[in-house]
C-alpha cells in the first residue's frame, strides 16, 4: 500500500481545495483616506493540510482570517468554501456553514468562567441542538485528545495558560470543522508551551484531517506546516524554507 506523504495525502491523489480566496480586497478609513489592508489577495487551502501565515504586527494577519472565516465581508474578490461564495448566500445559509464548516481559536481563550473545560468544550454543540450526552461524550474525548482528560471539571481560572488554549482549541473542534482557523493560538504564552500547542496542532490535523490556517508572528512555525505564507504590504508571499 503507497504510504502518505507529509500532508496526509497519498502520491498521485489530488486533494480537493475546500477553502479559496480570490482577489480579497479590504480597506478600513483613515484620516488621509482608506487604509488598504489587503491588496489582492489569492489563497487557497486543501482538505487536511496545515497553512502558517507571518506577518507582522499590524500587517493585516487578523483581518485575513476574519474575511477567511466570513466574520468580515472583503472589500473585493470572493471566498469559496467548499465551492460556495458565504457572502451571496442566506443568513441561514451563512449559519449554517459556519457551524459545519468551520472552527475558531483566538489569542485570547474566551472560554467561560463560570464553566469548566467540558462544559465550554461542549458549548458549540448545545447551541447547535445536540442532545446533552452526545455533546458530554464527544467533547470529553476532545479534552483526552488534547491531553486534558483530568482536568475536565476545572474551571478557566484553575487552568494554565497553555491548559486554557488546549480547551480552546478541543472547542473549536466540537462541531467537527473542516476548516479551523487560528490567529496567533500561542501568541500569550512561553516559549516551551508554544511549542507544544503547534504539536499539538499539527497532530490534530493528521489525526481528523482538518484544514488549519495559523496566522501567527512566530517563524518557526513555518517550519512544521505544510506550507507557509508571509503577509507583506497587503499581499500573500510563499514563504522561503
Amino acid at each position: 500500500m503507497p504510504r502518505a506523504g507529509q500532508n496526509g495525502i497519498f502520491p498521485g491523489v489530488i486533494a480537493m481545495s475546500i477553502l479559496q480566496a480570490e482577489r480579497i480586497t479590504k480597506s478600513f478609513p483613515g484620516r488621509a483616506g482608506p487604509i488598504e489592508v489587503l491588496k489582492g489577495i489569492d489563497f487557497s487551502a486543501r482538505e487536511g493540510e496545515v497553512i502558517a501565515v507571518l506577518g507582522a504586527s499590524g500587517a493585516g494577519k487578523s483581518t485575513l482570517l476574519h474575511v477567511l472565516g466570513t466574520l468580515d465581508a472583503p472589500d473585493g474578490g470572493r471566498i469559496l468554501i467548499r465551492e460556495r461564495d458565504p457572502f451571496t448566500v442566506s443568513d441561514r445559509e451563512l449559519d449554517e456553514i459556519r457551524n459545519r464548516d468551520l472552527g475558531f481559536v483566538f489569542q485570547f481563550h474566551h472560554l467561560l468562567p463560570e464553566f469548566d473545560a467540558l462544559e465550554n468544550v461542549m458549548m458549540p454543540a448545545v447551541l447547535g441542538g445536540v442532545r446533552d450526552r452526545a455533546a458530554h461524550e464527544r467533547a470529553a474525548s476532545l479534552l483526552a485528545d488534547v491531553g486534558l482528560e483530568k482536568r475536565i471539571t476545572h474551571r478557566p481560572a484553575e487552568l494554565s495558560g497553555g491548559e486554557q488554549q488546549r480547551v480552546a482549541v478541543a472547542r473549536a473542534l466540537m462541531n467537527e470543522p473542516a476548516i479551523v482557523l487560528a490567529d496567533e493560538p500561542s501568541g500569550n504564552l512561553d516559549d516551551r508551551t508554544s511549542e507544544r500547542l503547534h504539536t499539538l496542532l499539527l497532530e490534530l490535523s493528521r489525526k481528523k484531517r482538518q484544514t488549519f490556517v495559523i496566522v501567527t508572528h512566530k517563524r518557526e512555525l513555518l517550519e512544521r506546516a505544510d506550507r507557509g505564507f508571509v503577509l507583506e504590504d497587503g499581499l500573500l508571499v510563499p514563504a522561503g524554507r
